[in-house]
Formats: C-alpha cells, sequence, structure tokens
C-alpha cells in the first residue's frame, strides 16, 4: 500500500461489553493495525450520561448523548451497536445500514425481533451486518456455521447458550442448594440481573435458538413458536433423582431439522443429560454447542458465552471482519446478508410429531392406590412409564412421584400433564423435563 487509510468506529454504548472493546481494542490496536494494514480509530461513543464514571478513559470530546448522530456520521465507515434493547438500536442499526456501513452487533433480541428487516436493508444499500457476539459471547459459533461449515446440513444443533442459568444448575447441583439461594448468590457475583426473568424463563436463550436455527435453515422462528421453559421450578431433589437415573441436567436450546419431511423443531427447556456426556460436564458460566453437520459429523465448541471479555473478544473479531471487507472487499460476509438458501417448505413441526423421552415429578398423597391411578392416566394418554421413584416429600402426609417414560410426543404429554393435575390425589402442579438423547 502506498498510503495507509484510516478507518473510523464508532460505539454506540459504552456499558460493559462497549468498556470492553475500548478497553481492549487500545491494548491490541498496534498489532491489529499491522495484520489489517490500515490505521483504525475509536473515533466517538455514545452514552446515556455523558458525567457517568466508567472503567475506561474516554475523552470528553468523542463522547456524545446522541447514537443516531454515530450512525449517521459521514466520519464513521464501522458502528458498533452496543446498547442492548430493540428500540434505539434498530433505529440505528438501519440509520447506519442505509447509509452503506458495516454494523457490528451483539443484540440477539434485535437480531430475533428484526433480523428480517435488518438483512434486507443491508442488501438494499449495500451495507454489511456482523453480529459474532450475539450468539455464546467469545465461542466463535457464527463463523463456523457461515464459514467453516459451509458444505454442511445442519440435521441437530444443540447447546447451553446461557451462563447464568448454567451457573445456577451446577450450583445447585454441587451444593444441594435451593434455586431461590443460588439465585441471590448469583446476582451477589454479577452473573445474574437483577430482574433474572429474561434468563431463567428461557427468552434469552430462545433469541439465540433463533438466530442458529436462521443461520442453520434460512427460516426465522420467533420465541413464541417455541416451546420455552425455564428453570425456576427445579428443586435439589430433581438433581438427586437425575443422578440416581445417570443424568444431569442442563438448560439447553435444541434446533432439529428432518430433511426427509423438512420439519423444523426449535425448543428451549431443561433437559437431562447423560452424565458422561461431554455437555453435561459443562460448568459454571460457560456455554457449550454441538453441531452436527451432514459431512462433518459431529463438531463442539466450548468457552466463555458471556461477560466483558468474552463479548469484547467477538465484537472486536467482527471489527477485523469489517475492516478486511472494506479494505480487500472480503471477510466475514462469505454467505452475505442472504444466510443460507431458506429451506422452501419447511415447516414447524405440530407436536404430535415433537418425540422425547420424558421425567414427571408429581407430589402425591401418600396413601395406597395413588400410583395406579397416575399409571392410567399416563396409559390413556399412550405414555408408558419406564421407571418409577418414590421418596418422601416435605410437606406432610404427601410423597415425591418421579416417573420417566418411554419416547412420546408431545401432544400426549401435556394432555397426561392436564389429567394428572386433576386428579385429587396430586398435590401440586406436575413438573415435566425431557430426557435428551443427542449424543454428545
Amino acid at each position: 500500500m502506498t498510503a495507509t487509510r484510516t478507518l473510523n468506529i464508532g460505539l454506540c454504548g459504552l456499558g460493559t461489553v462497549g468498556q470492553g472493546v475500548w478497553k481492549h481494542f487500545g491494548r491490541m490496536r498496534p498489532e491489529l493495525e499491522s495484520r489489517l494494514g490500515a490505521r483504525v480509530v475509536l473515533h466517538r461513543a455514545s452514552v446515556r450520561t455523558l458525567s457517568k464514571a466508567r472503567g475506561v478513559k474516554v475523552p470528553a470530546s468523542k463522547l456524545t448523548t446522541d447514537p443516531l448522530s454515530i450512525a449517521t456520521d459521514p466520519d464513521i465507515h464501522i458502528v458498533c451497536e452496543l446498547m442492548g434493547g430493540t428500540d434505539i438500536a434498530r433505529q440505528v442499526t438501519l440509520a447506519a445500514l442505509r447509509r452503506g456501513k458495516i454494523v457490528v452487533s451483539a443484540n440477539k433480541a434485535l437480531i430475533c425481533a428484526h433480523g428480517a428487516e435488518i438483512f434486507a436493508a443491508a442488501r438494499r444499500h449495500g451495507g454489511h451486518f456482523l453480529f459474532e457476539a450475539s450468539v455464546a459471547g467469545g465461542i466463535p459459533i457464527i463463523k463456523a456455521v457461515r464459514e467453516g461449515l459451509v458444505a454442511n446440513r445442519f440435521p441437530c444443533i444443540y447447546g447451553i447458550l446461557n451462563g447464568t442459568c448454567n451457573y445456577i444448575l451446577t450450583k445447585m447441583e454441587e451444593l444441594g442448594a435451593p434455586y431461590a439461594m443460588v439465585l441471590k448468590e448469583a446476582k451477589r457475583l454479577g452473573y445474574a440481573e437483577a430482574d433474572e426473568a429474561l434468563d431463567v424463563e428461557g427468552w434469552d436463550t430462545a433469541h439465540k435458538a433463533s438466530i442458529l436455527a436462521w443461520l442453520a435453515h434460512g427460516v426465522w422462528i420467533r420465541p413464541e413458536q417455541m416451546i420455552v421453559e425455564g428453570i425456576d421450578e427445579i428443586t435439589p431433589g430433581d438433581f438427586r433423582n437425575a443422578a440416581a437415573l445417570g443424568f444431569g441436567i442442563k438448560l439447553l436450546a435444541i434446533i432439529t431439522r428432518d430433511f426427509g419431511t423438512d420439519e423444523i423443531v426449535v425448543r428451549v427447556h431443561p433437559t437431562l443429560l447423560p452424565q458422561e456426556s461431554v455437555l453435561a460436564r459443562v460448568s459454571g458460566v460457560f456455554n457449550a454447542i454441538s453441531v452436527t453437520g451432514d459431512v462433518v459429523g459431529t463438531t463442539l465448541y466450548i468457552g466463555r458465552g458471556a461477560g466483558q471479555d468474552a463479548t469484547a473478544s467477538a465484537v472486536i473479531s467482527d471489527i477485523a471482519d469489517a475492516v478486511a471487507l472494506l479494505l480487500h472487499g472480503k471477510g466475514a460476509h462469505l454467505m452475505g446478508e442472504e444466510g443460507p438458501p431458506a429451506a422452501k417448505g419447511a415447516r414447524l413441526s405440530p407436536p404430535q410429531r415433537i418425540l422425547s423421552r420424558y421425567y414427571v415429578r408429581l407430589t402425591v398423597a401418600d396413601r395406597p392406590g395413588v400410583l395406579a391411578r397416575v399409571a392410567t392416566v399416563m396409559a390413556r394418554n399412550r405414555m408408558s412409564i419406564a421407571s418409577v421413584i418414590q421418596s418422601p416429600s416435605e410437606r406432610a402426609g404427601a410423597a415425591s412421584l418421579v416417573l420417566t417414560t418411554h419416547e412420546s410426543d408431545e401432544r400426549s404429554m401435556r394432555s397426561a400433564l392436564r389429567a394428572l393435575a386433576q386428579l385429587g390425589s396430586v398435590r401440586e402442579k406436575p413438573l415435566l423435563l425431557r430426557i435428551g438423547d443427542l449424543g454428545s
């Protein structure tokens, strides 16, 4: 190069992730510039409050409270949307793409809600949208699916995609502690938000599952179209029962496609995994993803799925790809903003075609004949019982009854649960978990 080109970056949002990007980019800037062959400058950043104390030093002249001014600034080539939310973040993203800029985002909720619109805007106006940090933090799963595994179709992708839930479940299992106690500790350590609902009810994982389903199959599946269940009703007793059966418990996102019928299933729920499986042993705030391709077979990805450093690593990776794209017309856009070819004719599987084995926990009256009545209800709903565990309950005059089933379907299981809940001998709402026969 006879002259070194200068490329300017704008950060919309200077919270935990934004500060991580500012800190690590500043530290490694000389090496990055040497690799990329360009001068790369953190030009401006938008914040909510100018006077707020931050963990990184940013000159006041580089700060603004107007994120749209960064999206529309002609001197900024790469816009990093790190604000979160789906309102202002959408406006900023579309404003930048309409000016042909490259947008880097860590915002899974935005992509899940407005991905089709965002990618259409990128195509129409010559912009690009990079989003490695939106799923599994520092694990490069987006690049793996889009680039490294491009020769494959994907019959099954599943994994642990929420570090908060994995931390809570790990500590419940290790300590035999109740959910509420571990959640309180997770909040104290900063692993859980003040309002934990998005994480523990499964919706954060569902947003990420939606993105992975689009990457793998070219179709947008909204969380409300999925089975989405959380972890807040799991007890230490469930871990003891699972262990007795040879399982651990993890919150999983599971994306499957039957290429014979072209039916797709996307679901998020606590799952019993065999103790010897790799994912059952992934602990704490780590994430893990198993990707099965029809050519390569099964590949596994494990690493930190959240936090400042892991997410900043993924954002900076996308920035490097954006620079390569601007300088050389190539980079992480191998599949462009088109994504994979749309799965023509693909459809969501109906409940009667979603198959699993099941774990059902009932709190029942401790008296003769109860198990027989429960077994009758299961048989009437075409549910075959594989095993039974009975143990005392904390409730006076009650017992805990745990059933596992042979393979059945979601419609039959839901019908059985409704009937069980109506039995006079059943004292609490039944708990349903699925048993994962997923192979890794």
